[in-house]
């Protein structure tokens, strides 16, 4: 019978490697009688920006050639690309990326973005405040990780904990994640949005004003022609911002949206869905997304 695809790049580290990611990709194909690739893909400091998404959109499009989809009896009308944390951000890219090319336009019919990591321009968000120590993820430690994707040089790393570290000429890009025109009115709370201080870093790095490292720098053109999309967020989650500013942008130009927020969720849930580390909530979150794929898939 004809199969859907799902192609999955992974959280942080290689999907394949992760246990409770090797059980998510089983049971969704049991679940669904999918054909689910996972990707393991090159990971910084060795391999800094953009090796990961380059691996993800190399795998990706060899799965959508024809003869690839009829060996493994895919319907091409069912193809869906899901990541989590650091993977929602090459998932939202590749479909991006892909939606912009001629070849392979309009050949992902679904996204799915678990808790993403979509933006690196301001990372003083209200989430980024409230959640700056946890749990499971440090602002702190997330700045080290990006900072790494994209170099080595410790000086990058420095000056994004003050949140100083875009050039002046970025400006016209804060537009696309001023979270005071974008986030629902309960996010917002006491928070008051200050512009970053541009022009404080002396080095240059390209990769800091490019969408495929940030998402949610892609226009309004761009992000109107992408497929149905499903979002989860986490309340305890300094990333939550980054994603319902996407659903916000997402839904302004008409693309059709399903945003899932968990209360009680925190960031990586659904990769603690084994022994040791068991949380409840993570099988919640997995049975969201899979019955979201089951209907709209």
């Amino acid at each position: 019978m004809d199969k859907r695809l799902r192609l999955y790049p992974g959280y942080v580290g290689a999907v394949i490697k992760i246990s409770a990611y090797d059980d998510l990709n089983r049971g969704t194909a049991k679940k669904l009688g999918a054909v689910v690739v996972g990707i393991d893909y090159r990971l910084a400091p060795q391999y800094p920006f953009p090796a990961a998404l380059e691996d993800c959109i190399l795998v990706v499009k060899f799965f959508l050639q024809d003869k690839v989809l009829a060996k493994y009896r895919v319907d091409p009308a069912r193809i869906c690309i899901m990541g989590d944390s650091s993977g929602g951000t090459l998932a939202a890219t590749v479909t991006q990326q892909l939606q912009n090319d001629h070849n392979f336009k309009d050949r992902i019919k679904a996204q799915a973005l678990m808790y993403p990591f979509l933006q690196w321009l301001d990372i003083s968000l209200p989430s980024h405040k409230e959640y700056k120590d946890g749990p499971i993820l440090f602002r702190e430690m997330t700045i080290k990780l990006v900072s790494r994707y994209v170099t080595e040089d410790k000086v990058l790393t420095q000056a994004a904990l003050r949140n100083e570290h875009m050039p002046t000429e970025s400006r016209h890009l804060f537009k696309f994640v001023n979270w005071s025109y974008f986030l629902p009115e309960k996010y917002k709370k006491n928070h008051v949005y200050t512009e970053p201080i541009l022009g404080k870093l002396n080095a240059s790095y390209p990769a800091l004003m490019d969408s495929r490292l940030s998402p949610l720098l892609a226009s309004d053109s761009q992000l109107q022609n992408l497929p149905p999309t499903y979002i989860l967020t986490c309340e305890h989650d300094a990333l939550r911002d980054d994603a319902l500013i996407y659903i916000s942008r997402l839904r302004n130009v008409g693309v059709q949206i399903t945003h899932d927020h968990i209360e009680n969720g925190v960031h990586g849930a659904m990769s603690f869905t084994r022994a040791p580390v068991f949380l409840h909530v993570g099988l919640k979150m997995r049975d969201k997304y899979i019955a979201w794929l089951e209907e709209n898939l």
